[in-house]
């Protein structure tokens, strides 16, 4: 008799998600991806003004916002066919690529890392022994016993006060955590030391976005950051001077502690590569646009269904846009229907948990009735099948040094290895846009905004944006100057949907299945799967009770 198990909440997660199992044999026979907040901006969206679309919409979340207010002011500027100058080109995705660096440095330490790290057994280490593993490892001037002792001795006074805080709820001594306790140990000090790294970069993404989270410098034509060498009131060059300085600092910790770290965790769970696979269908769009019409770009877009490979070399590709549906049949909304993103609604109809009906606030995306996963591997993979050669520098790269084949990067492991491959490709596009940006300053040109008039009448438009979880898009109409329809299809929701029409289950779903659970009271290997995927569920601004009641009232003073 099959056995079910209940993980609610996921937690190292951005948002709420519940994840149920049912395990026979041993293994998992049957999996529900469950997202337990609503998103309700979308509604809100409809009677304003598209040009201040992208202020609201980077609200979806507290993690994602870059991504939302860039994707959104795509979405107004194709509806308008606005062309954007360079500079603006270049400030957009410096802060895209630094934010990526950011999200990718706190999902691998913060987030998912501690499903394959025993904390507790940290406690154990030779901090010499550590030290000396880590300088075989990188000649990274922070692997030294001072440093490993340091740490240590944080853990060690954090367990004594007889409280592990974040730390309580981790199945340490599962019979599944390999690593040695000098091992958990260098893991556990480049955790604390990522927290200093991500905030450097997340500094440098203010700089140029005027606050971090939720940027400051957008306007549709281009950025509201004034760009001036010679200015204290403006971008000048002790400001880009020193977001190359935070650049450096961040790019070397990426290079010589997190590929290392994802190296040797990796090299440890070798069969993880095996394991957590979905559905061979891949969708990833171009992104770092180059040019004003923003036709050339760093990183490429494609689909690959199977064995075949598309490549898409523009936003205007017809397919991509014409091909994605999103269906409710399992998600609580009124609309059963298969729609269209121009087309999107989101009428709320909670019912509770019913796992042959509605049992989630995510709706099941598709592209031409297929499940498509989307992230981190989608992106390597279209990159490397459209031949983009630093992108297939760093995947031969980690597989000869791991003995993997490409196709292994869709599993579990392979999923984490493809971020910290996105991370080597984010810091390369940081360094061209911002090296882009100085030369075409310094050759004259110093537009970085292109005055646009909202026209009267009807327009639709889509923006795509390779969120660090993947392929992103927001879908606008427009009817005199407001907006009369809005839709976002997110990551998450791509990869965390319900079955669809066919009873197709979802990439969180397939991803379980068959997995071996080795003690039901403890399920890590749960876990491994879905952190893999980096679930970022709070595109959602509000919840509600079954009766659809207020929960809760801020009053600001």
């Amino acid at each position: 008799m099959a056995q079910r198990i209940t993980v609610d909440p996921i937690t190292r997660i951005e948002g709420h998600l519940r994840i149920d199992v049912e395990i026979d044999g041993g293994r998992v026979s049957n999996a529900w991806s469950s997202a337990q907040a609503f998103r309700g901006i979308e509604t809100i969206m409809r009677g304003k003004d598209p040009r201040s679309a992208w202020a609201m919409t980077q609200r979806f979340c507290g993690v994602c916002t870059t991504t939302h207010a860039l994707c959104s002011i795509r979405t107004v500027e194709d509806a308008y066919n606005v062309e954007v100058p360079v500079n603006a080109q270049m400030m957009r995705n410096l802060v895209m690529g630094m934010q990526s660096l950011q999200d990718h440095i706190v999902h691998f330490y913060h987030l998912t890392a501690l499903d394959w790290v025993d904390i507790v057994s940290a406690l154990k280490a030779d901090p010499a022994k550590a030290g000396m593993i880590a300088q075989s490892l990188s000649n990274w001037p922070s692997n030294s016993f001072n440093e490993m002792k340091d740490a240590q001795d944080k853990l060690k006074a954090f367990v004594g006060t007889g409280n592990l805080g974040i730390y309580s709820s981790g199945y340490w001594g599962h019979p599944d955590m390999r690593l040695s306790p000098e091992v958990n140990l260098i893991a556990f000090a480049h955790y604390l030391q990522a927290l200093e790294y991500q905030r450097k970069i997340a500094e440098a993404v203010a700089i140029i976005g005027s606050k971090n989270p939720h940027i400051q410098n957008l306007c549709v034509g281009g950025v509201s950051t004034a760009i001036d060498m010679n200015s204290i009131a403006a971008l000048n060059m002790e400001r880009v001077a020193w977001i190359r300085m935070l650049l450096d600092e961040t790019a070397a910790f990426v290079r010589e502690v997190y590929i290392p770290d994802v190296l040797a965790i990796a090299g440890a769970y070798k069969d993880w590569f095996n394991i957590g696979s979905c559905e061979g269908n891949f969708i990833a769009a171009p992104d770092f646009p180059m040019d004003a019409k923003s036709s050339q770009f760093l990183m490429k877009g494609g689909i690959i269904i199977g064995d075949k490979f598309r490549e898409i070399t523009t936003w205007k590709d017809k397919e991509l846009r014409e091909g994605i549906t999103e269906s409710s049949l399992h998600a609580w909304y009124k609309e059963n229907e298969a729609l269209h993103p121009f087309d999107g609604k989101q009428t709320p109809n909670y019912t509770g948990f019913e796992e042959n009906a509605k049992y989630t606030w995510c709706k099941a995306p598709r592209f031409n009735g297929l499940v498509m996963q989307t992230g981190p591997v989608s992106q390597i993979l279209a990159n490397y099948m459209a031949g983009n050669q630093n992108v297939k520098k760093y995947v031969d790269l980690v597989a000869s040094k791991l003995g993997l084949s490409i196709s292994q990067l869709n599993s579990t492991m392979g999923r984490n290895a493809a971020r910290a491959i996105r991370a080597l490709c984010m810091v390369d596009n940081a360094y061209t846009c911002l090296d882009t940006f100085l030369d075409n300053y310094g050759k004259g040109d110093h537009e970085y905004v292109n005055n646009v008039e909202a026209p009267m009448g009807e327009c639709d438009g889509v923006g795509f944006n390779e969120a660090p979880r993947g392929m992103l898009s927001h879908w606008i109409k427009i009817k005199d100057q407001v907006i009369s329809n809005y839709s976002a299809v997110v990551p998450s929701t791509w990869d965390a949907s319900p079955r669809d029409e066919k009873g197709v289950q979802g990439p969180y779903e397939q991803s379980l299945m068959k997995t071996k659970i080795a003690e039901p009271e403890k399920p890590l290997e749960i876990l491994r799967s879905i952190h893999s995927f980096d679930p970022c569920i709070a595109c959602a601004v509000h919840t509600v009770d079954p009766e659809g009641k207020e929960l809760v009232q801020v009053k600001v003073r």
